[in-house]
């Protein structure tokens, strides 16, 4: 593990580095999630550095005092600038709430870090969140989290050793940094903005996706001048997790595209 400081503070994130000379790729998580999330996109490694982010308040990076919503937004994409100029990323691969702090990235950070690629994996321009679910992370975490697992959400099969990979992240970084991933997420909608971003994309989904299913993702790749869409078959939400190899080979040619722009 490495930190970077900034804004007053340390962000943490992890580096895959087995000598590849491809443009290294930066992973950033979801509502609840952490850098672990990424373990198995450590298998690209040969090609090009992976690097994996914990946003404030997640994994080793010390939580920020910021409000749902846009103030939690920014300060995730001040963590994601840092870590991308430390490592010279120059590919961003969010997923869920990650994949909003991109958006938000190129939206509004285009001067403060050089980006050729984004990836957006199980994410979409508008999240909005489930009242119930809402509801559960203010008043009953415990019923949340075990909604969340239960298959076809996070997960379409679930393996009990993905699930607790998961479930232990979201318990460990607890109810209100959770609850404010997912009102964060709940309050994001830039479906009026992507004609903006010009930077070249990938949406991934998994085939069954519910939670951000793969209308929202033909959504950003005909509203993005330039994003297409690769489907991970047989996963749901963290296709990375429950189908790396799936993923992980959409992500590589993405970035083997990136490269070849170059």
């Amino acid at each position: 593990m490495q930190t970077v400081s900034h804004q007053g503070r340390e962000t943490a994130y992890e580096v895959f580095d087995r000598g590849g000379d491809g443009a290294p790729v930066c992973l950033v998580h979801g509502s609840g999630g952490t850098r672990r999330v990424w373990k198995s996109q450590a298998r690209i490694a040969d090609d090009r550095p992976v690097v994996a982010v914990d946003l404030a308040g997640h994994g080793d990076s010390p939580d920020v005092d910021a409000s749902p919503g846009y103030e939690t937004l920014s300060a995730y994409a001040d963590d994601v600038v840092a870590v991308a100029n430390a490592t010279d990323a120059r590919v961003l691969c969010g997923n869920s709430l990650g994949g909003a702090v991109v958006l938000h990235c190129l939206l509004e950070r285009t001067d403060e870090l050089a980006v050729d690629g984004a990836v957006y994996a199980g994410t979409g321009a508008k999240l909005a969140v489930l009242s119930d679910l809402r509801d559960w992370f203010a008043n009953d975490f415990e019923r949340a989290v075990d909604w969340l697992h239960q298959p076809g959400r996070l997960f379409e099969d679930p393996d009990e050793r993905l699930v607790e990979v998961s479930r232990d992240a979201m318990t460990d970084t607890g109810q209100a940094v959770v609850e404010r991933d997912f009102l964060t997420a709940h309050t994001f909608d830039v479906r009026d903005q992507l004609g903006d971003i010009e930077t070249p994309g990938r949406a991934i989904v998994g085939e069954h996706d519910a939670l951000t299913p793969p209308r929202y993702h033909d959504y950003l790749a005909s509203e993005l001048p330039d994003c297409d869409v690769a489907v991970v078959e047989e996963a749901a939400h963290l296709a990375m997790l429950e189908r790396p190899r799936g993923f992980n080979a959409a992500l590589a040619d993405f970035c083997d595209r990136v490269d070849e722009n170059e």
